[in-house]
């Protein structure tokens, strides 16, 4: 039997933490990153509240007509990318690379396509963030998720380029599952900013 000073010889450093078998770390890293994220819209989405209801400005401006149906089909594009990346995963999950990848080269482009579709709308709407407070709840939401989006596109560009290297497997995936869990947030995020700014 080991004595205490025997046991000690084996194990070097502070001891090791305790981590659930449930919840990996680097995913409820993520989760936490998330949840700072959400706070990060609800204060912008405060400001459109106060902007909107408390102080009764029109929404939107007088004289200006929102690109509705473009901005629809625009959320169409995201939420198929939501598709496409869960369908990478899970390809990976049975070790099929072709899947994977797939996915993730589907989900850049529709991305990518969701970015200049956007920018596009900006160049065409014929108003500016100076344009008194409508403006700036406009182009402060939506340029707000699309920075989110934009680094969702970096962070599945690395994923894609890896995946192509060889990288993933069955067994470790979670290079394509962590970005996979911000681009659904941003996608669930941009459901509810098409709702509060161009549907209600």
């Amino acid at each position: 039997m080991a004595t205490h000073a025997e046991a000690a010889d084996h194990h070097h450093g502070p001891p090791i933490a305790n981590q659930s078998s449930r919840v990996d770390s680097r995913v409820l890293g993520m989760l936490l990153f998330i949840a700072s994220e959400v706070m990060l819209f609800g204060a912008f989405f405060t400001a459109y509240f106060f902007v909107r209801v408390v102080n009764g400005i029109a929404w939107p401006s007088e004289g200006i007509e929102l690109p509705v149906f473009v901005a629809g089909v625009n959320t169409a594009i995201l939420v198929t990318s939501s598709f496409t990346v869960h369908w990478a995963l899970q390809s990976i999950k049975r070790d099929n690379r072709a899947g994977m990848q797939a996915g993730l080269v589907l989900t850049l482009a529709l991305g990518f396509v969701f970015l200049l579709t956007q920018a596009r709308e900006y160049s065409r709407v014929g108003f500016a963030p100076s344009d008194g407070a409508f403006g700036t709840i406009f182009y402060g939401l939506t340029g707000l998720h699309g920075a989110h989006v934009f680094v969702g596109l970096m962070l599945l560009t690395f994923a894609t380029i890896r995946a192509f290297r060889g990288h993933y497997s069955a067994a470790h995936h979670h290079g394509v599952e962590i970005p996979g869990i911000y681009w659904h947030f941003v996608d669930v995020m941009w459901i509810v900013v098409y709702t509060t700014i161009y549907i209600l």
